[in-house]
């Protein structure tokens, strides 16, 4: 349901001025606001792994970004989505990080990395990727750690990506243009 332009504003002063405890993430997602605590060591780990293999691998030079906040164009219905990811990855002849103010937005953005724990909300992953993809982030990867599967989101649509593809953790999966190379999963075993 659509809500109102004073409550949109109502909500998002609310969701700024919010206090969370330190390391925690706030997020304005799709009119609700989440609160995410810190990852664990094994979250780090995939974190680094991806990292460490977009950086030496990429076919283009890659900047990243740990837990950059972006600012993204809402549904209509409510006010812009504020949603950081775990790693946020962008052409260093773009340099979309230098002078970006706290919420960017996601213009310049090749690929977001979500890592998901254990017990996860379904439908909360769900919401990001779409704010992902009104946003037009051409890739997005998701590592489920609960299951052990890597998919990797591409084709930005009006409202979710139009295509996926799914590996289990061990197999690799190929990142296209402007990575162009095959992400090898083996090591967030």
């Amino acid at each position: 349901m659509p809500q109102s332009a004073d409550r949109m504003k109502t909500l998002l002063e609310g969701f700024h001025s919010f206090g969370a405890p330190e390391g925690f993430r706030v997020e304005l997602i799709e009119g609700e606001i989440v609160v995410t605590p810190p990852g664990d060591g094994d979250h780090a780990k995939c974190l680094s792994r991806v990292a460490r293999q977009v950086i030496k691998r990429s076919g283009t030079e890659m900047d990243v970004s740990v837990t950059k906040g972006l600012r993204l164009t809402g549904d209509g219905t409510t006010p812009d989505d504020h949603v950081i990811p775990d790693a946020t990855f962008a052409p260093v002849e773009l340099d979309v990080f230098s002078g970006a103010e706290p919420w960017m937005p996601g213009e310049g953005v090749a690929l977001v990395l979500d890592i998901t724990p254990g017990m996860r909300s379904a439908d909360r992953t769900t919401a990001r990727r779409r704010c992902y993809a009104r946003a037009g982030i051409p890739l997005h990867l998701s590592i489920a750690r609960d299951t052990a599967q890597v998919t990797l989101f591409s084709a930005p649509g009006a409202n979710d990506y139009l295509e996926h593809w799914t590996r289990p953790f061990g197999r690799e999966i190929p990142l296209p243009d402007p990575f162009a190379f095959d992400l090898d999963t083996s090591d967030l075993l």
